[in-house]
């Protein structure tokens, strides 16, 4: 059985296993004993454990993946001077695709209008984080000290110092091209970790939706189903509408091939909730199944899972128009106006700040002259619809991966085209060669 049918597979036993054990749990239908074994041993036990060590060897694998493959990258583009272009093509691509999923996400709640007959919850609060000035953002790119950047795991700062140490080393002469012999086999130890941990997927994803499914349950879905709904639908019709129209205008390939690629990767990122967790999947899919070189893949999908928010996007333009209804307010031109600047530019502009979803929405609802209290309304629900925004995220990450390398002539249609590229990862049948 290949690994993208396993994780699927384990996707759903966790699902499943979750839902019954939160049904046994809350019907009180196991004795008091029972119900301690399973809260105790198996679900904040194995659950808990596998799920939580899964996560940190995903982590763990993250800023060396990042500051090796960016080196690698920069030091390959150093003398060529595409570094320059390539960057501001990634960032406004990333800005645009944003643009275009908040305006989407406005669009059909307003058609939907998932907030009518929706009553207030009194009892609940929610107390925004402010989010930082600009000028603070724009500082705190920049590392002062580039090991406790990466002992924080602070992306931005490390992409800046990467970028600079790979852009040193080609112009270094004979011992940069040493320096960047390292790094190159330093790349492929790491993408040989990489593979090591996806073999062990399906037993994190099993673990982590277990656990998740047994504390929420499906009736936090079903009491804001219009919402719920009305979010998943635009996350799809943005991941595989609005992405599939790009590659077939811009790229002129198969987007169906992409969507079949990415299926291992959108598992990570649904049992994670975490582009930065999902980042070495997410980067070796780009390089190794999608055809990508690494001189541009190693800057666009780190950059991407930093400031690339399209699902998150989309879930703060439902949720602002899910609250106005709610509430009662009606939102002018000006105002819908305002949430799609202020959320596309907040994509980037709070980027390095924990807990961005909600910060970035109580920025959003302040612009648009909204109670920061509607943010309650849908804190229950939101650890679910993360996890599906999040492999909407990484998806766009991979599409302006794709579309950047074409335009810069680093695009390899033949490794795109074939289905059976990175058999390693792919788990090649082995009744065909697939040439």
């Amino acid at each position: 059985m290949s690994l993208t049918n396993r994780i699927l597979i384990a996707m759903v036993v966790g699902i499943v296993v979750g839902s019954v054990l939160n049904l046994l749990l809350a019907t009180d239908s196991l004795t008091a004993a029972h119900q301690a074994w399973v809260r105790t041993w198996l679900v904040d036990g194995v659950f808990d454990v596998v799920g939580k060590v899964f996560i940190a060897s995903l982590k763990v694998l993250v800023v060396p993946l990042v500051f090796v493959s960016l080196v690698c990258g920069s030091a390959s583009l150093g003398n060529s001077a595409r570094m320059g272009p390539i960057a501001i093509k990634t960032i406004l691509a990333y800005l645009a695709t944003t643009a275009i999923a908040i305006s989407l996400a406005l669009l059909v709640a307003r058609i939907v209008s998932p907030g009518s007959g929706v009553e207030l919850a009194g009892d609940v609060s929610f107390e925004a984080k402010s989010p930082p000035p600009l000028t603070e953002v724009i500082i705190n790119i920049f590392p002062s000290n580039p090991v406790a950047a990466m002992a924080e795991g602070n992306m931005l700062q490390i992409i800046v110092f990467a970028l600079l140490f790979g852009y040193a080393i080609s112009h270094a002469g004979e011992h940069g091209r040493r320096i960047a012999g390292f790094f190159e086999d330093m790349d492929a130890v790491i993408m040989k970790m990489v593979e090591i941990l996806i073999s062990l997927a399906p037993y994190g994803v099993l673990a982590l939706l277990a656990r998740l499914f047994t504390d929420l349950g499906l009736s936090a879905i079903l009491d804001l189903g219009a919402y719920v709904l009305t979010v998943l639908a635009v996350l799809l019709l943005h991941a595989l509408g609005v992405y599939s129209l790009i590659l077939s205008l811009l790229v002129r390939v198969s987007p169906l091939v992409m969507i079949r690629k990415m299926r291992p990767v959108w598992a990570f990122a649904f049992s994670t909730a975490s582009s930065g967790a999902t980042l070495p999947v997410t980067l070796r899919t780009v390089e190794k199944r999608l055809g990508v070189d690494n001189s541009v893949a190693g800057f666009t999908v780190p950059l991407g899972a930093t400031v690339n928010m399209d699902g998150t996007a989309i879930m703060q333009g439902v949720a602002t128009v899910f609250i106005a209804q709610v509430y009662g307010v009606d939102l002018s031109l000006g105002a819908y106006l305002t949430v799609i600047l202020t959320a596309t530019l907040a994509s980037i502009g709070t980027a390095a700040v924990p807990g961005v979803g909600l910060i970035t929405l109580a920025l959003v609802l302040r612009q648009a002259g909204l109670p920061l209290e509607g943010i309650a309304l849908i804190i229950g629900v939101d650890r679910i619809l993360d996890m599906v925004r999040t492999a909407v995220n990484v998806t766009g990450d991979a599409m302006v991966s794709v579309v950047v390398a074409r335009s810069e002539g680093q695009f390899n249609q033949k490794i795109y085209d074939d289905p059976y590229a990175d058999m390693e990862a792919s788990a090649r049948p082995s009744h065909g060669s697939g040439h």
